[in-house]
């Protein structure tokens, strides 16, 4: 197959960016960072999640950056939501699409959520089914689909059963997260020639954690199969408190530039989305995550 002619890019980085921050970011500085991408030409922007602000505190106050960000009527802001409670609390915000979640793992399932694959899809129907009859569009992440920190290796099928379970609730696009990074190009080109044979590749979307510095090469070699959407964080934010050892995510900054140099539109500025990076990188107290990013001058 040949490499598509364009992508779109879904930037993670207020949310799966941000949540694993040692310490939450000021309202002020989140609500820059999303009208920042939204500036850079993002099409769509997850911008936090509806969770409980003693699991994940650094999502604490989601409903007030939905409430001061700029919006643009050609981005779609999304935003994750565990249960029936964080659907409603988004709906409250006004978010145009949500995201639900489920592992390819049963412990990091039972870890991170405290319940099992089984129960955590009757969980995530719910919560779909509902915002479906609010007609609500729905997004569905499937984490450690390259492996667990708990399990090791993740079984192919599984990860291909649980997206296509998660499409037939109602899911418009399934991501599949590489959450602790250790996949290569040649196992991650085969999950989703797995996947595929259950889900359209066109519902299909590569979230790549670079733990061990492997993420644009996986990318590369899905694209070539057919996948035209990415997940990325802006200056390679990201991580996983529950997932010992997780990088952050690929930078949306080098996705860029690599699909620049393929000739593969996409819709972002790098230049802007160089500074977005670098400016919340400067409130964070830390250098970019992005290699582009230093490599270009400020």
């Amino acid at each position: 197959m040949s490499f598509p002619s364009s992508v779109r890019i879904v930037e993670v980085g207020p949310r799966d960016g941000l949540q694993n921050e040692p310490d939450p970011v000021p309202i002020a500085a989140r609500v820059a960072l999303v009208d920042a991408l939204t500036a850079s030409g993002v099409a769509e922007i997850e911008v936090g999640s509806f969770v409980s602000p003693a699991r994940v505190p650094q999502m604490a106050s989601t409903g007030a950056v939905f409430a001061a960000i700029q919006r643009d009527r050609r981005v779609l802001y999304s935003a994750l939501v565990p249960n029936l409670q964080g659907l409603a609390d988004a709906q409250a915000s006004g978010v145009t699409e949500i995201s639900v979640f489920v592992s390819a793992s049963e412990s990091f399932s039972r870890r991170n959520i405290n319940c099992g694959i089984a129960q955590s899809l009757d969980r995530a129907g719910g919560v779909v089914a509902r915002a479906r009859a609010s007609e609500l569009r729905v997004r569905g992440y499937v984490s450690c689909v390259l492996g667990c920190p708990y399990e090791g290796a993740v079984d192919p099928d599984i990860v291909a059963r649980i997206a296509l379970d998660l499409q037939t609730m109602g899911c418009r696009q399934i991501s599949l997260g590489d959450t602790i990074g250790v996949g290569t190009p040649r196992r991650a080109r085969s999950l989703i020639d797995r996947v595929a044979r259950d889900v359209p590749l066109e519902a299909l979307a590569l979230h790549f954690h670079d733990t061990y510095g492997q993420a644009l090469a996986n990318i590369f070699a899905c694209l070539e199969l057919g996948v035209s959407t990415i997940d990325s964080a802006v200056a390679g934010l990201g991580g996983c408190p529950y997932a010992p050892g997780a990088g952050g995510n690929v930078a949306t900054e080098d996705v860029v530039f690599m699909l620049n140099g393929m000739g593969i539109d996409h819709g972002i500025d790098l230049e802007l989305i160089c500074q977005a990076g670098r400016r919340l990188c400067s409130v964070l107290g830390r250098q970019t995550g992005s290699r582009v990013a230093r490599a270009r001058p400020p």
